[in-house]
Order: C-alpha cells, then sequence, then structure tokens
C-alpha cells in the first residue's frame, strides 16, 4: 500500500508540475504576441481582434496561432494573406517553441537586418514573401541548423546572396524569386544537398554561369531559374539530379549544346530551355525520359531532324519553334496517344506531316507554319474533337481541305494562309460554329461563299484573299455582327454589293480590291462608326459616291480607284482625316471640293475626264461665272471689303503683338497634318473665356475656328520653369509629330515665339477619361462595353508606341487623365511631354531618369529604386487605368486605408477570394465593380478576366508583366460582348 500511494504522490506531483510549466509557457506567450500586436504590428483590417487573453490558453484560440497539443506552446504563426504592416516583427521570435513563422502576402517593409534575424535561430520554416521588404539579405548565423524553408521571393531584396546561405544543413526549400538580387549565382549554394526546390528566377544576376556543381543537389525536385542572366553551357552534371521533375532554365542566354547527360532526368516531366542560344542538334538521350510529358527549346539556334525516339515520347507538348530543324517529321509523332500541342512553326521541316497524326492523340493545338512541308493537310487532325487552334501557314500544302474539318465543332483559330491549297472549301468548314479567325489567303481556292457561313456567328475575322472564289456575296454574311475585319480582295467575286452589309457595325477593315462587284455602294455606309480602312477598288461600280462616307469619324484609308462612279466628289469628304485617299480612274466630274484642290491629292483624282479644279493645272479649269452687267458695283464693294478687312488684321495683328509680344516672322510654325488655319487665328481664341484646363505643363483652351473647326490648344508655361517646358515642348513636337494612329492624339500644329509654346490638338469632346470616371460626369455615360472599348483602343494606342515606332517610345505619364475621348467615347493616348525613346535612353546611358517622373498613383514601383524606365513601367500604369475602369476609384482613393493605392487594394481583395485557382468570386466582383456602371453583372465574366489582365500589368516586377502587344491579345481574346 506504501508503495503505491508513493506512486500516486509522484504521478500528482509530475502532473502539477507539468501544468505549471504549460500555464507557465502559455503566460509568455501570450505576452509576447500582444506585444507584438500592439508595437510593431499595424492591423488595419481589424482580423487580430481575438487577440485577447482571456486565460491560460487563449493564444492557441487566436487567429492564425497554433499550439503543441501536449504542452500548449505556441508552435506556428501564420499571418498570411492578412493585410498587416510594419517592419519585421522579430520579437515574435522570442517564443522559444516558435517553429513556423508564415508572413507572406502583407504589407510588411523595411529591412531585413542580420541582428533582427538572429532571435529567429530556431525556426523550421520562414515565409516572408510577397512584402515590401528592401535592401540587402540578411547574413544568417551559424545557429540556423533547422531551417528547413526559407521563403524570402517577391520582395525587393538586393545585392548578392551570402555566403550563409550556403550552410542550411537542413533546408528543403529556398525561394528567392523576384527580388532584384545582383552578382554571380553562388556555387556554395550547391552544398545545399538537401534542398528539393532551388527557385531563383526573375533577378538581376550578373552575367554567369549555372554553377558546375549544380549535380550535388540530388534531391532537388523544381529547378526554377528563368530570367536570371545565365550564360555558357549547362552543365554536364544537371544529369545527376535524378529525383528532378521541372526544369525551367528559359529566357537566359545558354549557349553550346544541350548535354546528353540530360538524358539522366528520369523523373522529369517538364523541360523548359526555350529563348536561349542552345545549338547542335537534340540528344538522341532525351528518349530516356519516358515521364517528360513538356519540352520546349524553342526560340534557340538547334538543328538537325527530329529523332524518331523522341517522336515516340509520350509528350503532352513539343514546341520546337524558331530554331533551324529540317528533315521529315517522324511518322511515330502520330501513334503519341498523349500528345495535345505541337509547335515546330519557323524551322525548315520538309516532306509530309503524318498522315495519322491525330488519329491517337487529344490533340488542341497545331502550328507547323513557316516550314517547306507539303503534300496533303492530315484528314484525321480532329479526330478526337479536341482541336481548337490550326495554324500551317506558309508551307507548301496542296490538295483539298479534308472533309473530316468540317466537323471539328471545336476549332476556332484556323491560319493556312499562304499555301498551294485548291478546289472547294466544305461548306461545314465555312459555318463552323465556333469559329472566330478564318484565314485561307493566297492558296488556289474556288467556288463561292455558301449561305450557311451565317452559323459562324462569333467570326471576327474573315480573311481570304488572293484565290478564285466566285459568285457573289451572300446576304447570310450579314448575320456575322461580330466581324470586324473582312479581307475578300484579289478574287473573282461578283454581283452586287448587299445593302445590309452596313449592318455589320464594328467592321474595322473592309477590302473588296481586285473582284467584280457590280451596282452602286450602299447609302447606308454611315453605320460604319469604327471602320478604319475601306477599299473598294478595281470593280464596275457604279452610281455616286455616298455622302454619308464623309462622316466615318474613324476613316484613314478611303480607295474607290479603277470603278466606273460618277457624279461629283461630295464635300463631306472633306471632313474625313486620310493617310490613304484614292479616286483616280472613274467616271467623277464637277469641281474637286477646295479641300482636296492642291497637288497633294492630284494623283488620288486623276483619270476622271470630267473633274475640273481651281488650283490644280493638270485638271481642266473649272468654268469661270458670267460677268454681271453691274461690274462697277462689285468692284467697289470689293475695294470696301479690302479696306475693312486691312483694318480688322491690323488691329488683330497689334492685338497678337500685344498678347505675345513679337511679330509673326520671329514665330517658328510647323505643321504636321493638313489644316486649314492659320497661327493668328488659333492665338485669338486663347482668351480666358475659352480656357477648358489648367495642368502642370501649362493651360488648354478650345478654339473654334472659322471654317467650323474646332481644336484644342495648348499654351506651356513659361518663367521659372522654361528649361523644362522647352523639354516638354520637344518632346511633344518630336514625338506626335510623327506617329499616325487612330488611338494616339493628333498634333496639327506647332508654333513657337521667344516667350511662348503653343501646340495645338485634335479636340476631344468627352475630355479625359479620368474627368469622365471622377470628375462631374461621374462615369454615368460610361457602361461596361464603352469601358472595353476604351480599354482596348488604349492598349492599341500604346502598343503601337512600343512595338511600331522606331525606335520605340516609352510614354512616362499614362494615366487616365492623358487618355482622352472623343465624341463616340474612342480614346486617344495624349500628352507627351515626358514621352522619350528607348534609342534616346541608349545614346544617354541606361534608361536611367534624374527624377521621378509620373503621376502618383501611376508610378511603378521600381522608379522608387532604380528610377530605370522602360516599356514596362508604362504597362504598369496602363494596368492602374485597367482597374480604375473596372473599379471607378481613383488610383489613391481615401477609401483604401492608410499607405494602399489602388493596386494593393484590389490585390488583397482577389487574394481574399474564395473560389478555386484563379477565380475571382462574385461576392469579391461585387465589391470591386463600379456600381455606377449596373447592371453589370452580365458582364462579370469579362470584367473578371480584364480584372486578371490588369493584376497581371500591375505585378510589383517588370519582368512579370507582359509586353503591351500581349495585353492587346489578352483583352482581343476575351471575346467581350462590347458593342454599346
Amino acid at each position: 500500500m506504501t508503495s503505491h500511494s508513493d506512486h500516486l504522490l509522484v504521478t500528482l506531483v509530475l502532473f502539477v508540475a507539468v501544468c505549471v510549466s504549460v500555464v507557465t509557457s502559455s503566460q509568455r506567450d501570450v505576452v509576447v504576441l500582444l506585444r507584438v500586436k500592439n508595437g510593431s504590428l499595424n492591423d488595419p483590417t481589424g482580423l487580430l481582434r481575438d487577440w485577447v487573453d482571456t486565460g491560460p490558453v487563449a493564444p492557441c484560440n487566436w487567429t492564425g496561432i497554433a499550439c503543441d497539443p501536449q504542452t500548449g506552446a505556441v508552435v506556428s504563426v501564420d499571418l498570411a494573406g492578412l493585410g498587416i504592416s510594419g517592419e519585421f516583427p522579430a520579437n515574435f521570435c522570442r517564443i522559444p517553441t516558435l517553429r513556423n513563422l508564415s508572413l507572406g502576402y502583407n504589407n510588411l517593409n523595411g529591412s531585413l537586418s542580420s541582428m533582427s534575424i538572429s532571435l529567429c535561430y530556431h525556426l523550421h520554416l520562414l515565409n516572408l514573401s510577397s512584402n515590401y521588404f528592401a535592401g540587402e539579405l540578411p547574413d544568417f548565423l551559424p545557429e540556423f541548423v533547422n531551417l528547413i524553408v526559407l521563403d524570402l521571393s517577391t520582395n525587393y531584396f538586393n545585392g548578392d546572396i551570402p555566403a550563409s546561405f550556403g550552410r542550411f544543413s537542413a533546408l528543403k526549400v529556398l525561394s528567392l524569386f523576384n527580388n532584384a538580387l545582383g552578382g554571380l549565382i553562388p556555387d556554395f549554394l550547391t552544398n545545399l544537398t538537401e534542398l528539393t526546390r532551388f527557385e531563383l528566377a526573375y533577378n538581376y544576376f550578373k552575367p554567369g554561369p549555372l554553377p558546375p556543381a549544380i549535380g550535388n543537389l540530388r534531391k532537388l525536385e523544381n529547378l526554377w531559374i528563368p530570367n536570371t542572366n545565365l550564360v555558357g553551357n549547362i552543365p554536364v552534371s544537371i544529369g545527376d539530379l535524378v529525383a528532378l521533375t521541372n526544369l525551367d532554365l528559359s529566357n537566359n542566354n545558354l549557349s553550346g549544346e544541350i548535354p546528353s547527360s540530360i538524358g539522366g532526368l528520369k523523373s522529369v516531366v517538364q523541360i523548359e530551355l526555350f529563348n536561349n542560344q542552345l545549338s547542335g542538334e537534340l540528344p538522341i538521350a532525351l528518349s530516356n525520359l519516358t515521364s517528360l510529358l513538356r519540352l520546349d527549346v524553342s526560340q534557340n539556334n538547334l538543328t538537325g531532324n527530329l529523332p524518331e525516339s523522341i517522336a515516340a515520347m509520350p509528350l503532352t507538348s513539343l514546341n520546337l519553334n524558331d530554331n533551324r530543324f529540317d528533315g521529315l517529321i517522324p511518322e511515330s509523332l502520330a501513334s503519341n496517344p498523349s500528345l495535345s500541342q505541337l509547335h515546330i512553326f519557323n524551322n525548315s521541316f520538309s516532306g509530309i506531316l503524318p498522315v495519322n497524326l491525330g488519329l491517337s492523340s487529344d490533340l488542341v493545338d497545331l502550328d507547323v507554319s513557316g516550314n517547306e512541308l507539303e503534300g496533303s493537310l492530315p484528314p484525321n487532325l480532329c479526330f478526337r474533337n479536341k482541336l481548337e487552334i490550326l495554324i500551317t501557314f506558309k508551307n507548301k500544302f496542296s490538295g483539298k481541305i479534308p472533309e473530316s474539318y468540317g466537323d471539328c465543332k471545336t476549332l476556332y483559330y484556323i491560319r493556312i494562309y499562304s499555301n498551294e491549297l485548291s478546289g472547294q472549301v466544305p461548306d461545314r468548314f465555312w459555318s463552323l460554329p465556333g469559329l472566330q479567325f478564318l484565314q485561307l489567303a493566297n492558296n488556289k481556292f474556288e467556288g463561292s461563299i455558301p449561305n450557311s457561313i451565317s452559323n459562324a456567328r462569333g467570326l471576327t475575322n474573315l480573311l481570304i484573299s488572293g484565290n478564285n472564289f466566285s459568285g457573289g456575296l451572300p446576304v447570310e454574311i450579314c448575320q456575322l455582327q461580330e466581324l470586324i475585319v473582312m479581307d475578300a480582295s484579289r478574287n473573282q467575286i461578283s454581283g452586287e454589293l448587299p445593302n445590309c452589309i452596313t449592318e455589320l457595325k464594328k467592321l474595322q477593315n473592309l477590302e473588296l480590291q481586285e473582284n467584280m462587284f457590280a451596282g452602286e455602294i450602299p447609302s447606308s455606309v454611315g453605320s460604319w462608326k469604327y471602320l478604319t480602312e475601306l477599299n473598294f477598288s478595281h470593280n464596275n461600280l457604279q452610281g455616286e459616291i455616298p455622302d454619308a462616307l464623309g462622316n466615318l469619324p474613324v476613316l484613314t484609308y478611303l480607295d474607290l480607284a479603277g470603278n466606273s462612279l460618277t457624279g461629283e466628289i461630295p464635300v463631306a469628304l472633306t471632313k474625313l482625316k486620310l493617310d490613304k485617299f484614292n479616286l483616280s480612274n472613274n467616271k467623277l466630274e464637277g469641281e474637286v471640293p477646295s479641300g482636296f484642290d492642291n497637288e497633294f491629292f492630284l494623283q488620288s483624282l486623276m483619270g476622271n475626264p470630267g473633274l475640273c479644279g481651281l488650283d490644280l493645272k493638270q485638271l481642266h479649269p473649272c468654268p469661270k461665272p458670267k460677268p454681271v452687267s453691274l461690274y462697277v458695283i462689285g468692284i467697289l464693294v470689293a475695294l470696301a471689303l479690302l479696306v475693312v478687312g486691312s483694318i480688322i488684321c491690323l488691329v488683330k495683328t497689334n492685338t497678337l503683338n500685344v498678347l505675345f509680344g513679337k511679330k509673326k516672322s520671329s514665330w517658328k510654325t510647323t505643321s504636321f497634318q493638313r489644316v486649314g488655319f492659320n497661327e493668328e487665328e488659333v492665338l485669338a481664341s486663347m482668351t480666358e473665356e475659352h480656357l477648358i484646363g489648367t495642368g502642370g505643363s501649362g493651360r488648354v483652351y478650345m478654339a473654334k475656328l472659322k471654317r467650323g473647326q474646332t481644336v484644342a490648344v495648348k499654351r506651356l508655361w513659361g518663367g521659372n520653369q522654361q528649361v523644362d517646358m522647352k523639354a516638354v515642348f520637344q518632346s511633344e513636337v518630336e514625338t506626335l509629330g510623327r506617329i499616325r494612329h487612330n488611338n494616339v492624339v493628333k498634333l496639327l500644329m506647332s508654333f513657337m515665339g521667344e516667350d511662348f509654346k503653343v501646340l495645338v490638338y485634335e479636340y476631344m469632346v468627352n475630355g479625359s477619361l479620368g474627368d469622365t470616371l471622377h470628375g462631374e460626369k461621374g462615369g454615368v455615360l460610361l457602361d461596361w462595353p464603352t469601358r472595353f472599348s476604351i480599354a482596348v483602343g488604349a492598349a492599341h494606342g500604346l502598343a503601337y508606341l512600343h512595338h511600331d515606332c522606331v525606335p520605340p517610345i516609352v510614354h512616362r505619364d499614362v494615366k487616365s487623365n492623358n487618355i482622352l475621348l472623343d465624341e463616340e467615347f474612342r480614346p486617344r493616348v495624349a500628352d507627351f511631354g515626358l514621352a522619350k525613346s528607348l534609342l534616346q535612353d541608349v545614346k544617354e546611358g541606361t534608361g536611367v531618369m534624374s527624377r521621378i517622373a509620373g503621376s502618383c498613383g501611376y508610378i511603378a514601383p521600381e522608379y522608387a529604386y532604380t528610377l530605370k524606365v522602360d516599356e514596362k513601367s508604362d504597362v504598369y500604369s496602363f494596368g492602374v487605368v485597367l482597374l480604375e475602369l473596372i473599379t471607378g476609384k481613383r488610383p489613391n482613393d481615401d477609401s483604401f486605408g492608410e499607405n494602399k493605392d489602388i493596386v494593393k487594394w484590389v490585390t488583397e481583395a482577389a487574394i481574399s477570394s474564395p473560389e478555386q485557382g484563379t477565380r475571382i468570386s462574385r461576392i469579391v466582383l461585387d465589391q470591386l465593380v463600379d456600381p455606377k456602371m449596373n447592371p453589370a453583372t452580365s458582364y462579370y465574366e469579362e470584367i473578371e478576366k480584364v480584372l486578371n489582365v490588369a493584376l497581371l500589368c500591375t505585378s510589383a516586377f517588370p519582368m512579370n508583366r507582359p509586353s503591351m502587344r500581349r495585353v492587346v491579345e489578352l483583352l482581343k481574346d476575351y471575346k467581350l460582348l462590347h458593342q454599346k
């Protein structure tokens, strides 16, 4: 009995001791946690409001806190995505039992010093990803022997990787991607032999090799190092990574051959080596990779044949494009049951495509363009009804389009132009229900366009030029209400133009030249509000030119040459702002309207014997009016008018001299467009009653001129800002003076004197997008289709600046106030006072600005650290504009809370969405979408997709942002119903 009592007593004592220990530990943890919360940590969302001391087990029930079930001690603090801010809360690590500290996706900032991190030596996991930490990486103490996961990705860390990072003996995950790290990728990182994830992508390392000893990391599963300035050869030791499932070394400058040792990657599922300088042939050893599903070695300098053994691999995606592969496509490629994507474009492959291609696989995406392939198109490409994209252009394919393609209901994107295909196109192929893009140009097709084309209701581009199509244009084509571009030129199509063709209200380009069309041009052409190019030349059209053509607001290309058109040239055509204009070789007659009566338009009028002109000597002179008997009275009236006019001119000249201090002879005037006014008329309108805006660079006036034209006039500030304003003036003139694009504002004229600088632009009736969204109009006129149309147009304008101008132009001040809207709410990118060409950057240095340029809320985050400007800075600003269009809020709206802008506000809302994957819930969208757009619910899917584009554009790291050309593609691919 005594022994049993002693045992119970000992047990009771131990239990009490444990309880006391638990209570003591819990109380200590409560004190530490509350000290951090009430000290350096900022909790603006109030999600930590339950951190209240209510007892010994209190912290285990708090948000983000996990405890050891045995001891009750805190072992994990996970506050990821809760919107907290402040500096690194190092005091969390004063809890000795803490193992996991996860603070990712927050607003933490400041530096991460070696001293502050030293308290955390007992951690197993440290996750600080997606915050705003800057400065150099901390130097970890030798005591950090237990760290398994270290994630510092998506911050602003710079400098070299410290040597202490090579001492983490237990580390399995090292994520440093999306920072601004420099130096070389150090060899000592290959000492981390327990690593399973090694992620250094998207950093600014100096050009250097992948460490030769990379093969030491035999447990590695993910090697992700794209966009890191890698040079030199791929190390032979790469083949020792037997556990690797993903190898991504893309977008670097690696050279030499792909080592045959790559065949040792027994577990690899994906290999991404695209966009390097690799050469030689594909190694046969790739055939050993029985788990490989995706191989992308595109955009290199690889050569040789495609080996049979590789073609037989279980690949789902094969990308070999933009190399110099030649030879035949192996038949075994067709027997691969997994193949869904095959991209081999821009090589030198010859011979035929395997006849059974698609018979054994779920082929979705095929692009073999830009090769030397011949023979027939494989008939079974859509055997399993999965094919969506078919691209075979610029080859030598011949024969007919297989009838089986007409049953491929999934096809929506077809480009098979510039081959030698012939015969009639199957009727069902014209009428595929999901078809959006059809390009059959430059083949030898014949037959007529069937009535069944009306079933392709989603068709946006119909490009069939350069064939032998005949017959009439069926009226059913008028049911293609989504049609944007139609090019049926250089065929043998006859008959009259269907009057209903003017019902295609989304048309932007209509090219029917070099056919056999007869009859008249439909009189209702005025409904083509978005048409920019119209070409009916070289047909047999008759009748008069409709006056309504002069009302097309964005038409810049009009070619009606080589027909039998009669009557006079409508005066209304002079209202058009045309880059290409041709009425030659018709049967037009009468006096040429004054707007066309000059040498610039002469060639556009020749071949019309009945035309006469007052100033054009090459045309017949127009008959003079008969003299009246009271000619003396006429002379007297003329003299009186001359005297009055002289007085008015004298008064006006004196007035202008008073206003601008110099005579006209001292002004330097440049016209960039054909205008019907002079500088005196413009300057006379620059009075207070015509003032419509004042900005950082000057004042803007609305000038209504004598001929009814309205222009916008900007007078730049002078005085102490004269030096800056000279640069602004020069930038505007040099940039806009050479630009011609429908979505970039037109500079009509500039003139300057010693004391003033004036710019004259086309006038935008609806002002700026910023005023419309946030000003008195309050967005009430902007439904979602209109907003989307503005987004696409502005994207086109910026893409033109970045990709089509030589040299490319960076705007540097993209914002809603610099996107102007015409009477139809079509956008024009404006205000190029800060614009800079990339060539100019190269000449001047690195593109680094001496000061931050741009407007608050739109400035890309890298400005604050590097002052470096490139196209991606404009992309970020455009992303902010997209967010404005969706939310209706200003970039720095007070409702976002302290230290938060529209990007942060929307990003946090998107991250908090409970939907799976990348979807954003309707609840979140309801919170984000501008309520003035109601009802917007029918467009939620489209709005969500544009929101994703905006988030992509506003990525904190320039390398993650798409180009503006890609932005245009993304927006257009969403097939939005943006018809007003």
